[in-house]
C-alpha cells in the first residue's frame, strides 16, 4: 500500500496536463462540433457499407438520376452506380489514404528534422538543403511524376504523396529540437550518461511532440485533397472507389450533371475543414501561451 500511495502523487501529475489540454479543446467549441462531425464520418466510413448493401460497382439504374429519384438518396453517376454506395465505400479509402500519407510524411519529416536539430553542424547542413531541395519542387506535379512512373495504384498514390509533404514536419521538428537540447532537463540527462538515440527518442522527441501532432492533423486532410487532386487529372486506380475516383470519373458530365462532382466534392470539403478545425483546436489546447490567457 505505501508504493501505491507514493505512485499516487506521480500519476496525478501526469494526468493533470492532460486535463488542461482537455478543458481548453473542449472549450473551443468549433474544434468540438468539428471533432463530432469527424467522428460521425469515420463512424459512417466503417459501419456504413455493411449496413448499405449496394455494391458501388453495380449499375443499378439509369445514369445520371437526380439525388431522390427511384429511392436512391443522393443519384447515380454516369455508369447508374449509386452515388450514396460509393461515398459509404470511398470514405474508408480516402481517409486511408490520408491517413497512411501524414503517417509516412510525418516518419521522414520526424528523422530528417530530429537528426538535424540534434547533430547540427554538418548533418544539419546536408539534411536541410536536402529538404530545401523537396521543399521548391512543385508537389502535385512531383507526385504525378512519381504516379505515372510506377503506376495509379493505391499504394504508389498513397507513397508519392507522402514523399512530397515531409518538408513542413522536418523544419518544425528541427526547431523544436534546436530549441529543447540546450534545455536543463536534457543537459542533466546528458551528464546522466544517457545516450544519442535516448536522448533523442525518450528526453526530447516527447517534448517537441504538440506542434508535430497539429501538423500531422493537418496532414490527414492535405492528403485527402491531393488525392482528390490526382485523382481528378486521371491519375488514380480505377479500380478502387475514393471520393476523388467520384469526382475523377465524372468530371467529363460536370456541365450536365453537376451534382455527380458536386456531392463527393462536398464530403472531401467537410472532411478536410473539420480535420483543419480539429487541428487548430489542438494547436490551442496544447501551446502552453495561449493556454494561460
Amino acid at each position: 500500500m505505501a508504493e501505491v500511495k507514493l505512485d499516487a502523487p506521480a500519476v496525478e501529475a501526469a494526468s493533470g496536463p492532460l486535463r488542461e489540454v482537455a478543458r481548453m479543446f473542449l472549450k473551443n467549441h468549433a474544434a468540438v462540433g468539428a471533432l463530432a462531425v469527424l467522428l460521425l464520418i469515420v463512424a459512417a466510413a466503417v459501419i456504413g457499407p455493411p449496413l448499405y448493401s449496394d455494391d458501388p460497382y453495380e449499375m443499378v439504374w439509369a445514369p445520371f438520376s437526380p439525388p431522390g429519384a427511384d429511392g436512391f438518396l443522393l443519384g447515380t453517376d454516369y455508369l447508374g452506380r449509386d452515388i450514396l454506395a460509393g461515398l459509404f465505400y470511398g470514405a474508408r479509402v480516402s481517409l486511408a489514404i490520408g491517413l497512411s500519407a501524414a503517417l509516412m510524411s510525418v516518419g521522414i519529416g520526424v528523422t530528417i528534422g530530429a537528426s538535424a536539430g540534434f547533430y547540427r553542424g554538418w548533418v544539419e547542413e546536408v539534411l536541410m538543403r536536402f529538404t530545401e531541395f523537396f521543399q521548391v519542387l512543385p508537389t502535385l506535379l512531383f507526385s504525378m511524376v512519381i504516379v505515372a512512373l510506377f503506376g495509379a495504384s493505391l499504394q504508389v498514390v498513397t507513397i508519392a504523396i507522402g514523399v512530397v509533404s515531409w518538408t513542413a514536419v522536418a523544419r518544425i521538428t528541427r526547431a523544436e529540437f534546436l530549441r529543447i537540447r540546450e534545455l536543463e532537463y536534457v543537459m542533466a540527462s546528458r551528464a546522466s550518461g544517457a545516450g544519442n538515440l535516448k536522448l533523442i527518442t525518450a528526453v526530447i522527441l516527447p517534448n517537441a511532440l504538440p506542434p508535430i501532432i497539429v501538423q500531422a492533423a493537418l496532414m490527414v486532410g492535405s492528403a485527402i485533397l491531393f488525392e482528390a487532386g490526382l485523382s481528378f487529372l486521371g491519375l488514380s486506380d480505377p479500380n478502387v472507389m475514393s471520393w476523388g475516383q467520384i469526382i475523377g470519373s465524372n468530371r467529363p458530365y460536370i456541365l450536365d450533371a453537376s451534382f455527380t462532382v458536386t456531392i463527393p466534392g462536398m464530403a472531401i470539403f467537410v472532411t478536410v475543414l473539420a480535420i483543419s478545425l480539429v487541428g487548430d483546436g489542438l494547436n490551442d489546447a496544447l501551446n502552453p501561451k495561449l493556454r494561460q490567457r
